[in-house]
Order: C-alpha cells, then structure tokens, then sequence
C-alpha cells in the first residue's frame, strides 16, 4: 500500500474474520512442510528405488516453488501494482477528490489471490517435468506446443487474477517463462539419461 493509504473496515466483524483468515493461512503455510514429510514418511516404503528418485525432488520442489512464486508477488508484482492502481488517485483543489479507501477484507483477498495464482503457476515445471520423465509427454511435443501454451498462459491468468490487463499479464509473462525453463531442463535431462545409458 502507498504511503498514507491505510486499512478500513466497514463490517463490525470483519477486522476478526480477517485476523482468522491470516492465521489460517499461515498456518497452512507453516504446516505444510511437516504435512509433506508426513505424507513422504506414510508412502515411501511402497515405493521402488526409482520411484524415489523421482518422487523426493518432487516433493521439495513444490513447496520451493510456491515460495518463489509468493516471493515474486510480495517483492516484485505488488510494489508495481500497488504503484499503478494508486495512480488513479487525484486531489485537486477546487475539484473531487478521489482517495483510497481500502478495506481489509478486499485488500487480504487480492493479496491471498495473487499469492495462491503465482503459487500454482510456479508449480508448472515440476508438472510437465514429471508428464516428460514418466514418458506422456516428450520434448517434441512441448516445443509444437508452445504457441498454444501462450494463449493457455493468458487465459489461465484472466481466470485466476483480477480483471485488469496489468494483473494478468504480470502472471502470465512469469508462465511463459517457467514453460520455456521446463523444456530446457527436460533437455538437459533427456541429455544426462543418454550420457548414463
């Protein structure tokens, strides 16, 4: 938030609710890692050895990944967002004046939104890295695929973000991006496999 702009809340029960939502949420994150190991701890005697392998990058690259991507929001999209929607504010002396009123509950579910969106938008190379190593994907294809992926990135980031061009094309762009670093690691694997055998 700019300088100067602050929090409102107009429901008598909203600053609560919103103080939950917050806890809530960072529970969920905080737990998320002890639930992961959990999990790991349940399945893994079930899996064979190259399963593992697989199974456990895996498993520290999502949570790694929605970290990035919530890193990416907080530090880099916010700020310029926050500067681009505060611009529409104006004070004029002997006209309206149009101020922020931002309440709570709005402004937590814009940030929780972008958060979540980034989030699962930064879990696309783990996806097409698993649907490549398990052979339901090659590399060929993700190459043909990538017009389709650019409009798919765009229309997966109208979906998710609020209904303003700049939203969406701040999640987009980072999807585009991600898809590109997934088929130059799925090469660099496919080249290690090869070395291997």
């Amino acid at each position: 938030m700019g300088e100067g702009n602050g929090l409102i809340y107009t429901a008598l029960q909203e600053a609560f609710l919103t103080n939950v939502k917050v806890a809530f949420f960072t529970a969920a994150f905080i737990s998320f890692p002890f639930l992961s190991i959990q999990i790991w701890s349940f399945v893994s005697p079930g899996l064979l050895k190259k399963e593992k392998q697989i199974s456990l990058p895996t498993l520290v690259a999502i949570p790694f990944l929605f970290v990035l991507g919530a890193a990416v929001v907080y530090y880099v999209i916010s700020p310029v967002a926050w500067k681009f929607f505060l611009s529409f504010q104006t004070s004029q002396a002997d006209g309206i004046n149009i101020t922020l009123q931002a309440k709570m509950n709005e402004y937590l579910s814009l940030m929780m939104t972008f958060i979540f969106a980034f989030g699962l938008a930064f879990q696309l190379p783990v996806i097409l890295l698993l649907l490549v190593k398990f052979g339901i994907l090659t590399i060929s294809q993700l190459v043909s695929f990538r017009k389709y992926a650019i409009v798919l990135s765009f229309v997966f980031a109208a979906i998710v973000t609020p209904p303003d061009p700049f939203s969406q094309i701040s999640l987009a762009l980072p999807v585009i991006i991600l898809y590109e670093i997934s088929i130059l690691v799925s090469k660099f694997m496919a080249k290690r496999h090869n070395k291997k055998e």
